[in-house]
């Protein structure tokens, strides 16, 4: 966490039972069983009333207050160990583990993390900010405690949605056989962030839904979850009934059975009082088991209850009383977000050209591949929370000759690496990678900043590396990678706004590997890559008004760089500055610095860029500052720089 102060230190009113946690072992020893739907209520108000007045993550975390009161009640946190997947859905358990009067500092510069970090508290015991981690994670502490003979219990608390990813399923494969007291508790709300897809989700519907099983699921859990009483051969016998009941009244076998998970459930996850109790008794029986619990996101807020999950995700600022969402300025005929740039583009393409396609996992929404999923259900595809199976899945559809689009988050795709190298590089295939959120995204923090595609692109061979400075080069690049292209090409640009307002323009192919001079200049050269030159555009007008005549160029493509320019920006300028959005480890400046070591030039070279380190949260503007490439960092880099030549005047005048 960053040492700067969060200026906001005004804590919110708690509650009277909320207001005697300070953690849970407070929550343990101050209440009865009884106590708990008070306590919950009040923990869902105090949720509601700081993130209306100061955003973040919303119905996630409201869905979960039952959840999370009463694994706390059970269980002896932090000895015993809830592994929260995403971290969406964590924020009652910071406001229990002794974080309520710095919650208001909840994702802010300074403030604590949106997301579980274990440097910030003995209670969160992973750190987490992608989806899908918590199985395998509680697996390998409950598989560490009993080889240090520790005696502790390990929880994993995964959403449906998150369940559809490949590394909740290996965990499940190998939690099956490891001899470990395991509990999973299946968050079931039917709601990623976008809806769920896939066969999982109807599989998990038809639990939920089934009348017969639901009928006698009660019976079952009574002989199941009391089973400690009757003895070892009683077990044995009940368990092998309650697999024939299970798996005759839904007409198929039990998923998670298969895998060697004692199964209960669906249970009512917002019934506190009866959820005590189930894990109180799931504490007591060994071995690996999950239990299924259907909640209602935004549950207990009513907007957020019958409105969008999608929406209230992550809603902004909001009236608490009517729901209404408080709209900050008048944005009137403002640049677009790039994301949306990207759908309506994709339209625009796929109407010219068939072979076009659009994938993404589980984000149709936040990319604006929705936009295509509307206009062209057929051939846009959400395949959920699964980037590896995004990625080889448009690979598949590019040896068919179709122009597959792979939208994937920048700090995403980091979880498809493999496959970009083995399934789409090594064969050349040609297919469009749109990295959305390159560079530092703002509030979600480490885990989400796009910070290293760059350096990791850059290294595969037959890759196209490209990044636009504004939203008309978004759609010219888009274009080029459909049209004019064989292999893998790569466009990564930012969340948040561009700097176009009109941006709607005829669409035309940029030379791959080329880049543009943005203004001349004759004393250092500015070398930027995708909207940072903005930034750096901003810093060369303020610079010109204080006599500094500074070139800017936006180099565009970072493989193959625009070797061209780069040997008339080395044969002009003996001092050079390199701006980017992304680690200066391995990234764009980097790569300059290679082509200037491979053609024997010797300019001094300065690289302005995220450092060697993992960056907080903030604004991005906050963020750019923190990193040193703001506007102002750009201007003090290049005085420095020109000052420190003695010789300026006289240079200039001959």
């Amino acid at each position: 966490m960053s040492d700067a102060k969060n200026n906001d230190s005004q804590p919110f009113k708690a509650g009277p039972f909320l207001e005697k946690v300070g953690t849970p072992e407070d929550l343990r020893r101050e209440f009865q069983s009884e106590d708990l739907p008070q306590l919950c209520d009040e923990l869902r108000q105090f949720i509601i009333d700081v993130v209306s007045e100061k955003g973040g993550h919303f119905g996630a975390s409201l869905g979960v207050v039952e959840l999370t009161v009463a694994l706390h009640y059970v269980f002896d946190t932090p000895n015993d160990s809830i592994v929260w997947d995403v971290g969406h859905q964590a924020y009652g358990h910071k406001i229990l583990t002794g974080r309520r009067d710095q919650f208001h500092t909840n994702r802010k510069f300074g403030g604590i993390s949106g997301f579980p970090n274990r440097a910030e508290s003995p209670y969160d015991a992973f750190g987490v900010g992608h989806s899908s981690t918590s199985i395998s994670a509680a697996l390998g502490m409950a598989v560490a405690d009993r080889i240090q003979g520790r005696k502790s219990q390990s929880v994993a608390v995964i959403g449906d949605g998150a369940m559809t990813a490949g590394l909740a399923f290996e965990g499940m494969n190998h939690g099956g056989i490891e001899d470990t007291n395991l509990l999973i508790v299946l968050n079931d709300n039917c709601m990623s962030i976008d809806p769920n897809v896939g066969a999982l989700k109807e599989y998990l519907t038809d639990i939920t839904t089934s009348p017969t099983y639901n009928k006698v699921k009660d019976e079952v859990w009574q002989l199941l979850g009391k089973i400690s009483k009757f003895g070892p051969n009683a077990q044995a016998i009940a368990a092998k009934v309650a697999d024939a009941v299970k798996g005759s009244l839904l007409g198929q076998s039990n998923l998670f059975e298969a895998l060697n998970f004692r199964y209960f459930g669906p249970v009512d996850g917002h019934d506190v009082v009866f959820l005590e109790q189930v894990m109180r008794d799931l504490k007591d029986i060994p071995g690996p088991k999950i239990l299924h619990c259907v909640t209602r996101k935004g549950k207990g807020f009513a907007p957020a209850e019958s409105g969008s999950p999608t929406k209230w995700h992550a809603p902004g600022l909001f009236n608490k009383d009517t729901g209404e969402l408080i709209k900050v300025g008048n944005r009137g005929a403002q640049p677009p977000k790039f994301q949306d740039v990207f759908g309506e583009t994709m339209v625009e393409l796929a109407e010219q050209d068939e072979r076009i396609v659009g994938v993404t996992p589980a984000m149709p929404s936040g990319c604006s591949m929705k936009i295509m999923m509307d206009a062209m259900p057929g051939r846009a595809f959400d395949v959920g929370i699964a980037e590896q199976h995004a990625v080889t899945f448009a690979a598949g559809m590019a040896t068919r000759g179709l122009v597959p689009f792979c939208n994937v988050y920048s700090s995403f795709m980091q979880r498809a690496f493999d496959q970009v190298v083995h399934d789409v590089a090594i064969q050349n295939l040609h297919m469009v990678m749109c990295l959305d959120r390159g560079g530092l995204v703002g509030a979600d923090g480490a885990t989400h900043h796009g910070a290293y595609d760059i350096a990791f692109m850059r290294c595969i061979p037959n890759m196209t590396i490209c990044s636009p400075m504004n939203e008309e080069e978004l759609r010219n690049l888009m274009y080029t990678g459909a049209s004019g292209q064989t292999g893998p090409f790569a466009i990564r640009y930012p969340r948040g706004t561009g700097v176009m307002a009109d941006w709607r323009k005829p669409l035309r192919k940029i030379e791959v590997g080329t880049g543009r001079r943005v203004s001349d200049g004759d004393e250092l050269a500015i070398l930027t890559l995708g909207p940072v030159g903005n930034l750096a555009a901003d810093a060369v007008r303020a610079l010109a008004e204080d006599g500094y005549a500074v070139a800017h160029y936006d180099i565009r493509f970072v493989k193959p760089l625009d070797e061209v320019m780069l040997h008339e920006i080395f044969g002009r300028f003996d001092h050079v500055i390199t701006v980017e959005d992304g680690c200066i480890r391995g990234g764009f400046g980097s790569a300059v610095l290679e082509f200037m070591a491979a053609q024997g030039y010797r300019a001094s070279v300065q690289m302005l860029g995220i450092p060697d380190r993992f960056i907080e949260h903030g604004t991005q503007a906050e963020l750019y500052a923190e990193c040193g490439f703001s506007t102002p960092d750009i201007v003090s880099a290049a005085v420095k720089i020109c000052d420190s030549r003695g010789a300026r005047g006289a240079s200039n005048a001959s």
